[in-house]
């Protein structure tokens, strides 16, 4: 993508943003399709593995998008930033609800959202410092819409072994020992495939010239 579209990506995003804090129920599905990827590598991120063997992502997302439009009214921003921060919120909350329907506590615990709510914020600043950062200039980060955005899609269009392992290894923290058994490949495997996926997604996030 070039400075010119980059311009034009973000003047869209200002003009959907508006028209979905009026009440623009379209514009609101159109934004929450733009992040879907962000939105879903967050989740899989915070669920945890006790939750992901009791929850999918595509329910999480589904239920998102339904608060999201309930709850449009109350978000005050006006970028693409504040918005994510919102929707980061809205997500905190739904997997706080569910940590309390699966694990027996019976209200609502605002110090558990809020708690979540930041796991979520760093899991998305993540994104940038451990994949994006050493390849990308002060300049080009400034000039780029969020980036986390970006890597989310880019990751989205890599193959499924090379998405997986990069989730695991990269942003999970898991070690090669312990991706391998997760993956069903030997660990010399795993390294490999590891290399090849990042010099992809680097390919897929440097800039046309």
């Amino acid at each position: 993508m070039n400075r010119h579209e980059e311009a034009d990506t973000g003047t869209e995003t200002d003009m959907l943003l508006s028209r979905a804090k009026a009440g623009d129920g379209e514009a609101l599905g159109r934004l929450l399709q733009r992040y879907r990827n962000y939105l879903a590598l967050l989740a899989r991120l915070r669920m945890g593995r006790r939750l992901q063997g009791k929850l999918d992502v595509e329910d999480l997302l589904q239920e998102l998008s339904m608060e999201a439009h309930k709850d449009v009214a109350q978000f005050r921003g006006g970028t693409e930033a504040e918005f994510l921060a919102w929707l980061r919120q809205v997500l905190a909350a739904i997997l706080s609800n569910q940590v309390r329907r699966y694990f027996g506590t019976r209200r609502r615990d605002p110090r558990r959202e809020r708690r979540i709510t930041a796991e979520l914020d760093r899991s998305s600043r993540a994104l940038d410092h451990k994949l994006i950062a050493p390849q990308s200039s002060p300049s080009h980060q400034v000039a780029r819409r969020e980036q986390a955005v970006i890597l989310a899609d880019a990751l989205g269009e890599l193959p499924e072994a090379y998405r997986e392992v990069i989730i695991l290894r990269q942003l999970e923290g898991l070690s090669f020992p312990e991706v391998a058994r997760r993956m069903e490949r030997t660990e010399d495997s795993v390294k490999n495939l590891w290399a090849r996926a990042l010099a992809r997604l680097r390919q897929a996030m440097e800039d046309p010239r």
